[in-house]
């Protein structure tokens, strides 16, 4: 069904990076969500009513705000997918995140207001009337959550959206407490429990859960987080495929929005090379990455001496490095040498996490290179940390 659907409504559905079939992925998702989720609601409402069950008419609102949530996805897509002007850059792209932060508040809130109503009937219990007619669309609810969950996964996993993602996390969810809702029901009806207060309250957790889960999906990408590691692997094997180009250090990936990310890195060349004939690897490389990752990369080039003695202080340096931790690594790694002393000069990359601070550190290092051949070495570390 999913895919008979992107076919009629999706035009070039392949060509997920352009910000037209992105929208109309948003789109699909948007209207789609919205009709499911009407329809959803008006039926649990109708139980609700019919059966005075708090724990039907919970989920009925909970319908209710996942096609707000629909509304606010489809705008979001709408407005993502506006080209750059003077106002912004970089485009719009980082609505369609605050579209997703704004979906999980309202998820949060229906949860809060859920709890609230659940507690209330917990502490004053009333009668609940069974239905076969409530039966059959709770069944119906769950089979068309979980239809929606897988439907909006699969667009999510096309066209990398955390709103999308969100919308399919929420819709399972809601399928789980719909479940729920229904073994409330007919534990009441058979057993003669009086639990339809307590399953609300379970229902509102599914809920908030759900909420808070969208929230951080949402979040993250807002405030910064670091590149995937297995894309930073995959950039790297690009870059040192070119024999001119030694090491790679400094990659920082900036995400404007799906489809809108830049990337500055760089690179380590020899000194003595043609720098012309470096600067032409390095647009054919910045060109390969924008192709194969669809990322904007800038590439700077840090020259570096490979005479013997350079290159075997290097080697001494990092070995050094690895007695104080693994973890730590080097790049732009010079000498300078004066009547007195050598000054060794280089960048130490340290995770975020690292037991020591950045002063402990280069001091710890300062003390190691000074035992160096009699105390002829200093240290000039300067200390980066990863992205």
């Amino acid at each position: 069904m999913t895919d008979f659907l992107v076919k009629h409504f999706v035009k070039d559905n392949e060509r997920t990076e352009l910000p037209a079939v992105r929208q109309a992925y948003g789109r699909l998702a948007g209207l789609t969500g919205i009709l499911l989720n009407l329809l959803l609601s008006v039926w649990k409402l109708i139980a609700g009513v019919l059966t005075g069950s708090i724990s039907i008419t919970a989920d009925a609102f909970n319908n209710l705000s996942d096609a707000g949530s629909s509304v606010v996805t489809l705008l979001g897509f709408q407005l993502a997918g506006k080209k750059a002007d003077d106002d912004h850059p970089f485009g719009h792209g980082r609505i369609e995140y605050l579209s997703g932060l704004f979906v999980a508040v309202l998820v949060l809130l229906v949860g809060v207001e859920l709890f609230k109503s659940s507690v209330d009937k917990i502490l004053h219990p009333g009668p609940v009337d069974f239905s076969w007619a409530s039966v059959a669309i709770l069944l119906l609810s769950i089979a068309v959550k979980v239809w929606m969950c897988l439907f909006n996964r699969k667009l999510a996993g096309r066209v990398n959206s955390t709103a999308m993602a969100a919308t399919a996390t929420d819709s399972l969810s809601d399928a789980a407490a719909t479940a729920t809702v229904l073994l409330g029901l007919l534990a009441g009806h058979f057993l003669d429990l009086k639990i339809d207060g307590w399953v609300g309250l379970v229902v509102s957790v599914f809920v908030l859960r759900a909420g808070w889960g969208a929230v951080k999906d949402t979040v993250d990408p807002l405030l910064g987080k670091p590149a995937d590691p297995e894309l930073v692997r995959a950039i790297q094997r690009t870059v040192l495929s070119r024999p001119e180009l030694l090491s790679v250090h400094d990659l920082v990936l900036h995400d404007y929005g799906p489809g809108r990310r830049m990337m500055s890195l760089h690179a380590e060349v020899p000194a003595d090379c043609d720098i012309i004939t470096v600067h032409d690897v390095i647009d054919n490389v910045e060109r390969e990455i924008k192709s194969a990752y669809g990322i904007e990369a800038v590439i700077h080039m840090d020259p570096i001496r490979q005479d013997e003695d350079t290159n075997q202080m290097r080697v001494r340096v990092i070995e050094m490095l690895h007695d104080i931790n693994p973890e730590l690594s080097m790049h732009d790694f010079r000498m300078t040498a004066g009547p007195s002393h050598t000054n060794l000069i280089f960048d130490v990359v340290a995770p975020y996490q690292f037991p020591l601070d950045d002063g402990q550190l280069r001091q710890a290092i300062r003390e190691r290179v000074a035992a160096f051949q009699g105390g002829t070495y200093y240290a000039v570390v300067e200390i980066d940390h990863s992205f």
